[in-house]
């Protein structure tokens, strides 16, 4: 599962830097505790417990606290979220998907014009608000055709998409 691209960009975004994903590995692995993730892996256990804290706040992992009745210092078992990493995936998906549409709506439906200086692009009623000059610079606006931009966006939906589907096919509870 760790290894599927949106698992993999998940999890690099909360663990900041992909050196640190075989925290994640040994935890999805069945190691429960940080100083026995932190032995397996070779990263130092502070590194380790933030990372671990990090997928917590994020509800990708849980853990049990326990008290050693000898030493009574408390243990912390880990466990990985499966469940909620696909559920976050779906739900950051399914937002991504609907800004795009969004996106893609917005410039179908509307005409642009661009400052000759790249200071902005404003749509027609915009545009209209300044008399089709620049708010930054005064030079007068030119009309953009955007249909690169539409083709492009139709593109990102079509990946998201097809990632979207071949994700959920693989992950069906």
């Amino acid at each position: 599962m760790i290894n599927d691209p949106l698992v993999k960009t998940l999890l690099t975004n909360v663990v900041e830097d992909e050196s640190n994903l075989p925290i994640v590995e040994a935890l999805n692995d069945g190691i429960e505790t940080d100083e026995q993730i932190a032995e397996k892996t070779g990263i130092k256990l502070n590194i380790v417990r933030k990372i671990l804290y990090k997928l917590y706040d994020m509800g990708l992992a849980s853990y049990k606290r326990s008290k050693d009745p000898e030493t009574q210092w408390f243990t912390y078992s880990w466990k990985f979220e499966k469940d909620e990493v696909i559920n976050r995936i779906i739900k950051d998906s399914e937002n991504y998907l609907k800004m795009l549409n969004d996106e893609l709506e917005r410039e179908e439906n509307n005409m642009f014009f661009v400052c000759p200086q790249g200071h902005v692009r404003l749509d027609f009623d915009e545009a209209s608000d300044y008399e089709f000059l620049c708010p930054a610079c005064g030079e007068e606006l030119s009309f953009q055709d955007n249909e690169k931009i539409i083709d492009q966006i139709k593109e990102d939906i079509k990946m998201v998409e097809s990632n979207f589907n071949s994700f959920t096919s693989k992950n069906k509870k």
